[in-house]
């Protein structure tokens, strides 16, 4: 595999002499290759070969990446060597197709390092900063030119849809089994499709949005300062609840999302004003009124939208999500809208720090 690896990355615009080729991260959806090259000053590479099955419009998905990162170049403080660099084709595309897939190349951003929690409250900060600042780089990024990647990928009355239909055709026993989460998303199912139904009316300013800012999704260099955030696939118009949310569910909740002790899962409550202050801090006054009232909501609006979506998925016998075992996704659900519950009793504790 090594030497296909290999032979991909020739066909990319690099410099250098590569000689090596491995398996690089965790995620679930792109197989990510780190391709190091000879030469000690030249740059080291991630190639990916991106999940067609999950974007469909690859085109779409990279002139969406090229054009946000282009735009973050000319905006951002931090320097170019802070935002991801495609490496285009030898024939100046976005990327190449070959009878395995399709293909990109990014430059490999050295120094920096990515952690699934925040582990300290500076790195919360940071985190949420980085987050901040890149939607404030967009801001002025006119929407309506990005491809949706994934048609209503935060929608909650879309996942709800879903979860009824499921819950229809499911197993009795599977219903039987789940019947806790079944209450708690029948029990906030209208506060959350209240919340996302007050932004699409108008209530809220369609921006930029990144739409998967998993914690592990920003870069912090050795000092535990910002550095990059990376994963664009899912840029595209959104709400800033989605991305402060997203981080709040993954990166301040002492406890993988698939925790099956529930006692094990806790909300640092220092970590989480950390994080909301250095959203706040990288976002500076962009945000609306009312934007600013939706952040109290958004962790629980995003562990609400991913507990649905796990038990959708188990109830329909495990088709969409990777399992490690039957009953995964049923932990995960539980977990999720376990979350929602925590994060739903600390609303008035942030509304009161935000002074919303």
């Amino acid at each position: 595999m090594c030497k296909d690896v290999l032979a991909v990355i020739h066909k990319f615009s690099i410099s250098g002499t590569p000689v090596k080729a491995v398996p690089f991260g965790g995620g679930h959806i792109n197989k990510t290759y780190k391709v190091t090259t000879q030469e000690e000053h030249s740059a080291d590479y991630l190639l990916q070969r991106i999940n067609h099955n999950v974007f469909s419009d690859v085109k779409g998905l990279m002139e969406n990446i090229y054009k946000v990162t282009a735009h973050i170049k000319k905006k951002t403080a931090l320097g170019e060597e802070h935002v991801l660099t495609i490496v285009k084709t030898r024939d100046d595309k976005l990327y190449y197709k070959n009878g395995n897939g399709y293909w990109r190349v990014f430059e490999f951003l050295k120094g920096a390092q990515s952690f699934d929690k925040a582990q300290t409250q500076k790195h919360a900060f940071e985190g949420a900063r980085m987050f901040g600042l890149f939607l404030k780089d967009l801001a002025d990024f006119p929407v309506g030119e990005l491809h949706i990647t994934i048609k209503d990928f935060h929608n909650i009355d879309f996942r709800l849809r879903q979860f009824e239909e499921a819950l229809k055709s499911a197993d009795e026993d599977l219903i039987e089994q789940a019947a806790g989460q079944i209450h708690l998303v029948q029990k906030y199912s209208d506060l959350m499709s209240g919340i996302y139904n007050k932004a699409v009316s108008g209530g809220l300013p369609l921006r930029v949005t990144h739409n998967d800012t998993k914690f592990n999704n920003v870069l912090l260099n050795k000092d535990g300062m910002g550095q990059s955030v990376i994963d664009l696939d899912t840029v595209m118009p959104g709400f800033v609840f989605y991305d402060v949310g997203d981080g709040i569910r993954t990166g301040v909740i002492n406890a993988d999302e698939d925790e099956q002790d529930l006692d094990d899962v806790v909300l640092d409550i220092d970590k989480y004003q950390a994080y909301i202050e250095g959203y706040l801090d990288g976002t500076g006054d962009i945000l609306t009124p009312e934007e600013l009232k939706s952040i109290p909501y958004s962790g629980a609006y995003m562990a609400y939208i991913m507990g649905v979506r796990f038990l959708t998925d188990y109830l329909n016998g495990n088709i969409y999500y990777r399992v490690r075992f039957p009953e995964h996704n049923y932990y995960r659900s539980r977990c999720q809208l376990y979350v929602t519950s925590l994060l739903l009793e600390y609303t008035r504790t942030i509304k009161s720090l935000m002074k919303v």
